[in-house]
């Protein structure tokens, strides 16, 4: 692809998460169920932080496209690096999971991770755009420009700091408040709740290792030679 045509994309693709981003922050306070959006917000929930992440995400992508559109290279490529460590550490894996879990959950039992309550706050198109969309978004980025993975243990180690910090994040809001993130996790004892945890974190490896393997099914190492 054009870097032209790439850095419009992108722009596009930026734009369209800040204002999903945007759309659900400002969801009106009086119309928001009494057991939803208490104690540390939407920011509790991993959807709507991945959002932020996409908008980071497609904003350092935009940057590198410019900086390349005006020759400045050096700056480019050092750019590039965090865009490449972003999208294969975070940006794809954790957009393959959000869209994956949820629909799979929400087709086993909706109550579970989106009650029923919020379908009078939340538009259908919104829930769309958070859940459904950032997968499509995921694969469509690596068709459009290769990217290059870091060396498999620092990425697996990334990721799994990531992955800790937000697992810490909603045990800490249990211990605060005695009510779990998600209510699925209420169905679970202290060493079903550890197990899921693994399970969860066994499954977005495997999105991180199915990103690794389409980009470099896709491009070839010549292209990943040029993606720096």
């Amino acid at each position: 692809m054009e870097i032209s045509t790439l850095a419009m994309y992108h722009c596009l693709a930026f734009v369209w998460y800040f204002f999903v981003a945007y759309s659900i922050t400002h969801v009106r306070t009086e119309e928001r169920p009494s057991e939803v959006f208490l104690y540390g917000g939407q920011w509790k929930y991993l959807t709507v932080l991945n959002l932020v992440l996409q908008a980071v995400f497609y904003g350092v992508s935009f940057l590198a496209d410019v900086l390349r559109l005006i020759k400045k290279l050096r700056c480019a490529k050092c750019v590039i690096s965090s865009r490449d460590l972003l999208f294969s550490v975070l940006a794809f894996p954790v957009s393959t999971f959000v869209s994956i879990s949820f629909w799979t959950l929400y087709t086993y039992n909706r109550e579970l991770v989106y009650p029923k309550s919020l379908d009078g706050v939340i538009p259908l198109w919104l829930n769309h755009a958070m859940h459904t969309a950032v997968l499509p978004f995921a694969v469509l980025e690596i068709l459009a420009t290769p990217h290059r993975y870091p060396a498999k243990k620092k990425g697996l180690i990334l990721l799994g700091f990531v992955s800790f910090l937000y697992i810490s994040w909603v045990l800490w809001i249990y211990s605060v408040t005695g009510e779990w993130v998600y209510p699925l996790f209420a169905l679970f004892s202290p060493a079903g709740l550890a197990a899921f945890f693994a399970g969860s974190l066994a499954i977005i490896v495997s999105f991180y290792n199915f990103g690794e393997f389409l980009n470099r099914m896709i491009w070839d190492f010549s292209s990943l030679a040029q993606c720096t």
